[in-house]
């Protein structure tokens, strides 16, 4: 074979190439691998001074800080998960009652719904009565939270975007409907950083439904990882592994120094990396939480008036579940926790999400979470806590006026009830307002993006500043959007 006929491999094995030749071949890539270098260091360091700026969730972190006057120090996220129906909770339409059982396309518009499986106009099964000082109207299902109503802003005309429950709850929770973005908890965490020395700055209670969506509800998105929310749950340890498993402190704290150390090598080997960082931080934390955990999860020290007050003794499983979320959202806020997110207890499998058999659904689950949610609230007032915790009460949209078949509702986007209380809200007032079927906000529509202003503006964050580099733009929890809503406000 002669040396025009050589494969490539065979001819670059027959002409040996010199070190000259091969400095200049490979010049360009040793440039480009260099600036490559450049840019990761600069780019990184650019970040890692933002996330020093804002300190470590964990120990005397600062983060940002306020931006204006803090009317709220934590927050306390009760998510109802399903959709609770607005017409059969906070927003009564007795125009529903006269027309029940026609035909809904005949009297308005329908818009297509999830299944379209429209039936009839659908009277609410439950009885509305007015409360406090305001006469507020509420179902005969929250009989407990209606003698806090004096203490509530209720906003009658929230509007989401999306129908579905996996894009609707990324929506609540995010600000978008996408998956992998920041989360409400881990925005305000970032932005303030935490008062707690040894527990999370952001701490979901998870009674035993996860939302639709999963676990990136309480993500950190493109945020460092550390200000992720921690999953506790509402009995026993609270967090799995949260016991020491070596015989004494001073052997596990030498374990968790040879760890630090070794991370810190990886670090000096590699460069800086968030999860490493991060890593570090919750070593640290998980140590401190190991005392504080323990104590924080022992409701049972609580006085038993306080116990029966939350339903802890009731002989409804979901409502002692329920209970003890909201009391140690107490205790949490009590040790200085930012946000606290309740989920839902799981009630048979059922969710606020009632397509057949609504009267069934919404009763356990209001039976669920009405007397323990009011105690929060009594509770929070009476220990000079409500004043600088806000609280939020909300599901991802809300139900349809009429049925899906025959007694059930389906998903509906277009005006529903959230409700707020506490943190510098204006009690005792409704804001905004559906149509005269409930079905679509009309006055004073609130989006999604400004529920979250207000959030954080009534914390001391500036929205449209309280921002991080991603993707080549400025993200934030509101997008480009929001607007503060000054009329719940006091």
């Amino acid at each position: 074979m002669t040396k025009h006929h050589l494969f490539p491999c065979q001819r670059y094995q027959s002409q040996p190439t010199s070190r000259r030749e091969m400095l200049r071949r490979c010049a360009s890539g040793f440039g480009a691998v260099a600036l490559a270098g450049l840019q990761h260091d600069s780019a990184f360091g650019n970040q890692r001074a933002k996330s020093d700026k804002l300190g470590a969730n964990g120990p005397g972190a600062a983060g940002h800080g306020p931006h204006h006057q803090v009317r709220a120090k934590h927050v306390i996220f009760l998510y109802m998960d399903g959709g609770p129906s607005q017409i059969d909770t906070f927003d009564p339409k007795p125009l529903l009652e006269k027309f029940d059982g026609q035909d809904p396309g005949k009297l308005f518009k329908v818009e297509p719904t999830q299944f379209n499986n429209n039936g009839n106009v659908l009277a609410s099964p439950w009885k509305f009565k007015q409360y406090g000082e305001a006469g507020i109207p509420v179902s005969e299902l929250f009989p407990h939270v209606a003698t806090c109503v004096d203490e509530l802003a209720i906003v009658r005309s929230m509007v989401s975007e999306f129908p579905e429950h996996t894009f609707a709850n990324y929506f609540l929770h995010t600000g978008s409907g996408l998956q992998g973005r920041p989360s409400m908890g881990a925005w305000v965490n970032y932005g303030l950083g935490s008062e707690c020395q040894n527990l999370p700055g952001f701490v979901v209670i998870n009674g035993g439904l996860i939302p639709p969506g999963g676990l990136d509800c309480f993500g950190s998105g493109f945020l460092p990882a550390s200000y992720q929310g921690s999953v506790f749950k509402p009995t026993g340890s609270g967090v799995a592994n949260i016991e020491r498993t070596e015989p004494s402190d001073q052997q596990q704290r030498g374990k968790l120094d040879l760890i630090r150390r070794l991370d810190h090598f990886a670090v000096d080997q590699f460069g800086q990396h968030d999860s490493l960082e991060s890593a570090i931080r919750n070593y640290e934390l998980a140590y401190a939480m190991q005392m504080a955990v323990p104590e924080v999860m022992s409701v049972k020290d609580e006085p038993a008036h306080i116990q029966k007050m939350y339903g802890i003794e009731s002989k409804y499983e979901p409502t002692r579940i329920y209970g003890s979320q909201c009391l140690i959202a107490r205790r949490m806020i009590e040790r200085g926790v930012r946000f606290i997110e309740l989920t839902c207890p799981n009630v048979g499998g059922d969710r606020w999400d009632q397509h057949s058999d609504l009267k069934k659904g919404h009763e356990n689950n209001a039976l669920a979470v009405d007397q323990p949610i009011a105690a929060l609230l009594k509770d929070l007032r009476q220990r000079g806590l409500l004043d600088e915790t806000l609280i939020v009460w909300a599901g991802e949209f809300g139900r349809t006026p009429f049925a899906q078949g025959k007694d059930g509702r389906d998903h509906n986007q277009f005006g529903f009830t959230v409700w707020l209380a506490g943190g510098g809200v204006k009690p005792g007032m409704i804001y905004g307002s559906t149509d005269e079927w409930g079905y679509k906000a009309i006055e004073n529509r609130t989006e999604m993006h400004d529920l979250h202003a207000t959030i954080l503006h009534l914390m001391g964050v500036d929205h449209t500043r309280s921002t991080y580099r991603f993707g080549g733009r400025d993200m934030r929890l509101t997008d480009v959007k929001g607007h503060v809503v000054h009329d719940v406000i006091a």
